[in-house]
């Protein structure tokens, strides 16, 4: 019995005993489960927070606090390192379009965001922010260049829909002030190679009150720079570079520094070019084919030559219309003007023919009446080239049909320079004179008119384009 007892007990315990381990067993189980997953949301917690750490979230509070702090106690009325030494202010412009230019008024018209970039200790700050972004509000509070364009005839700044202003300040001091801006410059155009001409418009601005003892402004490595020159208005003329330039002016209030912007223009000649310069050539040319109209056309060749010379009238006024009123002869006034003189001279060519042809024939009719009357000497002296015909005692003259002179007496002087009497070559012609022959007038205007012409051409474009 004891024996049997004691294995009973035995085999209770290990029952009891097993019991309890398989219980410890799943207890285990479920603990190591809760314990991953309590892990697992530690793991999130712990990504959250190093999220959380590499970009801390700051609150409005912290700007407001900065911005109190550096407006306590801050003159903006003074300017940075007062008394101390000069502020240095860093410029650069970005040149958004240029044109239109108004030759008229001399000047052009530029729009331009103007950056402006200096120093001051008073603003100094720390915080975990680098730079405070501010819009214009914030403008009024600092101190701010007075700097002002001195060659702008009008200026303005862009309001819509807020002011176009931009301010920044780094924790080191440093101040960024920015503001578009659309100027009306003056530009004086030297016009005497009109419309061949290149002109160097500037753009000057410095400060209006401080000299340069108080503030030095410099350009940044890159201080101006421009941009698509696809929509800029500039029309007649084509942009081809830029340069910056430093200088002193000397005043009775001080020396004060001066930064210069110079914008390189060189005018296009397609417009002149088609509206004046291919309407007078056309004009001379027209005036010449009264050389090949015959010289009794009278009324043909007069309205032909009065209407060149009119239509070089009304050219030569629209040409001056596009330029400002200048003293000095442009160089399409000169061509102009020598179209004109080639138009005139062409008018003045038929009325010398014509007059001299009617003098002409004015005198072959007195003469016809002089010879048909009967002569008492049966021979009488003529010039060359007329024969004497004797009929019943009585002598007729009759003319050999020659179109380039007529009687001259012997003994008959030729008084005036250009002599235009044939029949004054023999026994009484002036040694040194110049003999012309009228009637072939048209056909040597017929050659030196367009040779003329054409030199004229040849000189004048050689000449302003490539000397």
């Amino acid at each position: 019995m004891d024996s049997r007892q004691r294995t009973c007990s035995s085999v209770n315990l290990c029952s009891r005993y097993c019991g309890v381990r398989c219980l410890l067993l799943l207890l285990t189980v479920g603990l190591r489960g809760c314990a991953d997953k309590v892990e697992d949301e530690d793991d999130e917690d712990v990504t959250v927070n190093r999220t959380w750490v590499l970009a801390p979230k700051i609150h409005e509070g912290d700007f407001t606090h900065i911005l109190n702090a550096l407006l306590q106690g801050y003159d903006s009325k003074l300017r940075p390192g007062i008394g101390v030494r000069p502020t240095v202010i860093e410029t650069d412009i970005y040149v958004n379009s240029i044109g239109p230019v108004d030759p008229i008024n001399m000047e052009y018209t530029i729009d331009i965001i103007f950056a402006q970039t200096w120093y001051d200790n008073r603003l100094k700050f720390n915080s975990s922010m680098k730079v405070l972004m501010l819009n214009s509000n914030m403008v009024g509070k600092i101190w701010i260049p007075d700097t002002f364009f001195r060659n702008s005839r009008k200026s303005d700044a862009h309001w819509i829909t807020t002011p176009n202003r931009l301010l920044r300040i780094w924790n080191d001091g440093r101040v960024l002030y920015t503001l578009r801006l659309t100027i009306n410059a003056e530009c004086y155009l030297q016009l005497h190679n009109f419309p061949m001409d290149e002109h160097s418009c500037p753009l000057e601005f410095s400060s209006y009150g401080y000299p340069k003892n108080e503030i030095e402004y410099k350009w940044k490595k890159k201080s101006v720079k421009v941009a698509d020159q696809k929509y800029w208005r500039l029309y007649q003329f084509a942009f081809v570079g830029l340069r910056n330039t430093t200088g002193i002016s000397h005043t009775l209030s001080g020396d004060y520094i001066i930064m210069t912007i110079f914008f390189d223009l060189s005018r296009r000649m397609g417009y002149f070019t088609i509206q004046t310069y291919i309407p007078c050539i056309l004009t001379v040319v027209l005036s010449w084919v009264s050389f090949w109209i015959n010289k009794d056309a009278v009324p043909a060749r007069t309205s032909l030559g009065i209407t060149t010379v009119l239509t070089m009238t009304t050219l030569s006024t629209i040409a001056r219309k596009s330029l400002p009123k200048v003293s000095y002869v442009t160089a399409m006034d000169l061509f102009v003007s020598v179209c004109f003189i080639f138009v005139f001279a062409a008018l003045m060519e038929y009325g010398t023919l014509h007059y001299f042809t009617s003098i002409k024939k004015g005198k072959r009719e007195k003469d016809k009446k002089i010879t048909n009357k009967p002569f008492k000497s049966p021979a009488v002296a003529v010039c060359p080239g007329s024969t004497l015909i004797q009929m019943n005692n009585t002598a007729h003259l009759q003319e050999q049909e020659d179109e380039h002179g007529y009687e001259c007496l012997e003994g008959k002087d030729c008084t005036s320079f250009f002599c235009c009497f044939e029949d004054c070559q023999t026994g009484s012609w002036r040694k040194g004179r110049i003999h012309i022959r009228v009637a072939k007038i048209d056909s040597y205007s017929r050659i030196f008119f367009p040779t003329a012409f054409a030199l004229f051409n040849l000189v004048y474009w050689i000449g302003y384009l490539y000397l």
